[in-house]
This record gives structure tokens, C-alpha cells and sequence, in this order.
């Protein structure tokens, strides 16, 4: 007799009840597999719900557009009185000679369509306003690609100007293109915010419509750059590569029909796919950005170990006694003249830039090294002379802010500014950032017109 059996077999009622066949896999052990793996898909469905329905890093691609078009604008305001010995007629590297370059590498660079001053000046002016119109967020799609072109035309016009840091910008000038970056701190999203808060005043009051001002300056420049593009690749003067004119034409059929749909059918399925493809490009950009930024240090460290000077500690040393990198001579003796600083910040240096890739799994470690950095690029704008080059960088270094921090920030620079208009008198119209983001989650647009 079996335990929790009687003499004639029956099961006594509240017995355990054991299982003859070893063999035979238990309920719970099928159970727990079958949960385990409705666990896993449940996750995967849920992170692809998460990269597919949002863009992902509002604030932190925001921080890098601002970052990057303010770096390129100050340094083309700075070069201004010798914009024509950089790139223009006078340079040392001749229109010939670039010509010549540029048909054996195939860059792009629309400086190369005439040799006349005056078409110069208004690439150079394009230039300019491009990157002060991205830098507030103002028609954000095509500023981008505006400004994209504008940092390749002019750097590949006279590829030995600049620093390391026309580098950093020559790529995420291409990255910010394919972002959402507009979706908070721009003029689009403050557009976006008005145009929800009257609809919702209008589903409120269930009176007539309120008349909401009709976008004109979204489908005139959108006509506008596609017959320079339509000139552009007839002609053949967008570079020998395919991506590129590829990339152009995707932006800009894409932004068509972005602007039919959100017009004539916004709550269709044509919208919300559109919405999905946005995301998906935004976020595998935020991706490579953020590799990008690590390979850049990654990179930087190893080959400054395999550098005798970095290995003994004397790197440091020798820019600060160059002429060329010594703004402020007596600040650099004083720091030269120390052995243990000098030999301190130059391993120091070596240590957080191979260490930074690997502390993105520790939260509290990577912000600390985070602020390292930045205070290091400061340092080097400060001692060394390259403002633009240390700009750049701290701009690329942004990426990995924490969210938190760049709200706080937000509404730090709101409240100063409130402050600032209310000695002046209130400005209509005036509103909070955290109101700008609950009006762009309700409607789900990110602030894009037809080429905003």
C-alpha cells in the first residue's frame, strides 16, 4: 500500500499524492518552463513596444544638437574675417587643387558647383544660418540636412583646416540627420505644444474651431530644397558616392509623405508606421552615437599606452612648453614646472579614457567619470587653445547624461528665464518645458511639419 492510498486503493482526501513514474516530468516542471518562456517573450515584446513606440534620449539628443550647431556656429562667426583664406578664393589649398582631390575621393561639397566670391558667401551664409536655426530648433528636419551640408561642403572643401574636433562634428552632423532631436528645447516642439493645447481648448468648449495659422514656411521650403536636389543630382554634384544622394532623396520623399499623412489621414495606419520607422532610426542612431563616443576614447587610451611619453609620465609635459598650444604662458609654466602634477594628469588622462567604455554598466561610475572628462576637455580648451575641439567633445559626451539631470537643468534655465521676462513684463504665450513634453506625448508627432 502505497502512502496516502487505503488497503483498497482509494486516495485518502487530504493525502500527498506520489508519482509512480519517475520518469514523467511533473506539472510544475512544465509549468515552470512554459513560464519562463511566456516571461521572455513577454520582455521582448516589451522592449519592442519600448525602441518601436518612442523615441528614446529626447533630452540627451537635444543636448547634442544644441551642442554641436552652437560649436560650428561659434567657430564660423569666429573665422569670419578669414573665411576667404579657410575656404573660400584665397585659401592655400586652391580651387584646383581641392578639385582635383575631391575627384579622386569622391567627397561632397557643394563649394566645388563655381569658383565665383559670391557663391562662397552664400554657402558660407547657409552655413551660418543652418547651424543658428538647428541650435533652437527651428524646422529641425531640414536644418539638419541644411547643416550637414554645410559642415561637409566647407571640411571637405580644405580637408587640413580644423582640429580633431571638425572630426566629431563631420560625423554627428550626419547622425543628427537620421535623430528626432526636435522634440524638446526647439521651436518645433513649442509649435507642437500650442497646436495640442488649442485642440484640446476647442474638444473642451465644443464651440467652433479655433483657427490655428497655417503652415507656409514648411512647403515652401520643402519645394524649395527638392529643386535644388532635382539640380543637384542631374548635374551630378552631390559626390561619387551612392549613399549620399540616396540618404537625400530618403529624407526628403520621407518628409512628403510625413506631411500628407499628418494632414489628410493623421489617424491612420499609414501615421502610426511612419511613427515606427522615425523611432527605429532615431534610436539605432542614439545607438551608434553613444558607440561612437566610446570607440573615440577606447581608441584614444590604447594608443596613448603604447606611447613611451604616456608610459613615463611626461606626456603632458611638451604641449605645454609649444608656443602654438600656450594661450596663457605663465599657467602653463606653473603647471609644467610640478613633476607629480604633470605626471598625475597624464596617466590620470590614460586611465579614465580606457576606463570610461567599460563603466556604462555602473551607473554611479560613469557619471563620475563623465564630469572627469568634461572638466578634462575644459582644461584643454583652457591650456592647450582648442575651445572647439573641447566644445565637441563635451557636446559628444552629453549623449550619456542622465535624463534626470538634464530635466533639472531644463527647468533651472525655464525658471531663469521667467524670472528674466517678468521684470520686463509677461510674455504671451510663455509656458513651462515640462509642459512642452506632455503636449508632444499626446501627440505623438515629435514636432514634425513637413520639414520640421
Amino acid at each position: 500500500m502505497e502512502r496516502g492510498e487505503d488497503q483498497h486503493g482509494a486516495v485518502l482526501p487530504g493525502a500527498a499524492v506520489v508519482d509512480r513514474n519517475p520518469r514523467r516530468p511533473s506539472r510544475e516542471r512544465q509549468g515552470g518552463g512554459q513560464v519562463s518562456k511566456f516571461t521572455f517573450d513577454r520582455k521582448l515584446a516589451r522592449g519592442i513596444q519600448r525602441i518601436t513606440s518612442s523615441a528614446l534620449g529626447p533630452y540627451q539628443t537635444a543636448v547634442i544638437r544644441i551642442g554641436f550647431s552652437a560649436t560650428y556656429l561659434l567657430f564660423l562667426l569666429r573665422e569670419l574675417p578669414h573665411r576667404h583664406e579657410m575656404y573660400g578664393p584665397d585659401a592655400p589649398w586652391s580651387w584646383d587643387m581641392a578639385q582635383q582631390l575631391i575627384s579622386g575621393n569622391q567627397a561632397f561639397t557643394i563649394l566645388m558647383w563655381s569658383d565665383s566670391t559670391v557663391w562662397f558667401e552664400i554657402v558660407y551664409a547657409v552655413a551660418l544660418l543652418s547651424a543658428a536655426l538647428l541650435m533652437v530648433g527651428w524646422r529641425t528636419r531640414a536644418m539638419s540636412v541644411l547643416f550637414m551640408a554645410g559642415v561637409l561642403s566647407l571640411q571637405n572643401r580644405s580637408i587640413f583646416m580644423g582640429d580633431g574636433g571638425d572630426n566629431v562634428i563631420h560625423l554627428m552632423a550626419i547622425y543628427l540627420v537620421l535623430t528626432r532631436c526636435g522634440q524638446v528645447w526647439s521651436l518645433d516642439a513649442r509649435r507642437a505644444a500650442r497646436a495640442v493645447r488649442v485642440a484640446d481648448a476647442d474638444a473642451e468648449d465644443n464651440g467652433p474651431r479655433r483657427s490655428v495659422r497655417r503652415d507656409v514656411a514648411g512647403p515652401v521650403l520643402w519645394v524649395v530644397l527638392g529643386l535644388v536636389l532635382t539640380v543637384a543630382t542631374v548635374t551630378d554634384g552631390l559626390g561619387g558616392t551612392w549613399w549620399l544622394p540616396v540618404l537625400f532623396w530618403i529624407l526628403w520623399v520621407g518628409q512628403g509623405a510625413w506631411w500628407a499623412v499628418n494632414r489628410y489621414a493623421p489617424h491612420n495606419e499609414a501615421r502610426t508606421l511612419l511613427d515606427v520607422v522615425a523611432n527605429l532610426a532615431h534610436n539605432a542612431t542614439l545607438v551608434v552615437i553613444m558607440a561612437e563616443v566610446c570607440l573615440i576614447y577606447a581608441t584614444a587610451g590604447w594608443y596613448k599606452i603604447q606611447g613611451s611619453r604616456w608610459q613615463d609620465g611626461t606626456a603632458l609635459y611638451y604641449p605645454l612648453k609649444l608656443d602654438y598650444f600656450t594661450p596663457w604662458p605663465g599657467l602653463s609654466d606653473i603647471l609644467a614646472s610640478s613633476g607629480v602634477m604633470v605626471m598625475l594628469l597624464t596617466y590620470g588622462t590614460v586611465i579614465v579614457q580606457v576606463a570610461f567604455p567599460f563603466t556604462l554598466l555602473n551607473r554611479r561610475v560613469k557619471n563620475v567619470l563623465l564630469v572627469v572628462m568634461m572638466c578634462e576637455h575644459a582644461g584643454i580648451a583652457l591650456l592647450l587653445g582648442l575651445p572647439f575641439f573641447s566644445m565637441a567633445m563635451i557636446a559628444a559626451d552629453s549623449v550619456f547624461l542622465p535624463t534626470v539631470f538634464l530635466v533639472w537643468l531644463g527647468g533651472r534655465v525655464t525658471h531663469g528665464r521667467e524670472l528674466l521676462f517678468s521684470r520686463r513684463g509677461k510674455v504671451p504665450g510663455q509656458r513651462r518645458a515640462v509642459d512642452d513634453q506632455e503636449a508632444l506625448q499626446h501627440s505623438g508627432d515629435g514636432g514634425h511639419t513637413l520639414v520640421g
